[in-house]
Parts: C-alpha cells; structure tokens; sequence
C-alpha cells in the first residue's frame, strides 16, 4: 500500500545502516519525528521486508558490506515502484559514480549531516507526496 492510499496511517520507514551507533541515532531521531521504523543493519536483511510492501520509504547507507545500497533500492523499486528512496553516504564519490544507477524517485544526503536536517528531509519528502 503506497503513501496516496494511507494518508491516515504513520509513514513507515526502512532504514538500511551498518554503523550501529548511526542507525540507533537515525532510528530515535525518526521516530520522535513521528515515523514507524524498521531498522536493519544490511542490505539483505532488508529484502525479505520489503518483499512484504508497506513501507512509504527506504532510507538507505550507500556503502555496506554484501549488497550496497544502490542494489537494495535497484530491487527495491521493483517490488515495490512507487517507493520512495533517500540514501546517506559519507562517500561522495561514490554517490556520484553510481548516480546514473540510482532510481529516479530517490535523494541522496550527504555525511555528515544533522539529524534535524535528515528529518526535515524526510518531512519534506512526505508533504509533497500527501
């Protein structure tokens, strides 16, 4: 169920982090935003749950072991095409060389960065879907 057709409900988020001390940080921070998160440390870890649906977002570090974050969002957006993805990356690099790779509904935050300042992004990214 995309986010058009659950207004009423809490966005629901799936973070994909390995650094644990950034995912519990990232996690707090969401929530006492008012989202419903998931967190996982993997890009593997996350598949079965978006294989699930019902999640209005991927938030997702580009750089993990096992499967980075671009090919967690390659095939998450064809679960599930109308998800909307933000990736963090302390890595610019890389972010840029896979830029053509990334889906077309999908954001790209830059480390370090202030939690309020992920957040805004998020909350912006749920107005203008509403």
């Amino acid at each position: 169920m995309d986010m058009l057709h659950r207004v009423w409900a809490v966005p629901r988020i799936l973070l994909a982090e390995d650094d644990d001390m950034m995912r519990g940080f990232l996690t707090r921070s969401l929530e006492k935003a008012g989202y419903q998160v998931v967190s996982v440390s993997s890009g593997t870890d996350a598949l079965p749950l978006l294989a699930g649906g019902g999640f209005d977002l991927l938030l997702t570090d580009i750089v993990m072991p096992g499967m980075d974050g671009i090919e967690l969002a390659r095939r998450a957006t064809k679960m599930q095409p109308r998800l909307h993805v933000v990736f963090i990356t302390g890595f610019a690099a890389v972010a840029m060389d896979k830029a053509k790779d990334r889906p077309a509904n999908s954001k790209v935050l830059q480390k370090p960065f202030h939690l309020k300042d992920m957040v805004d992004e998020v909350d912006r990214l749920f107005s203008e879907v509403v």
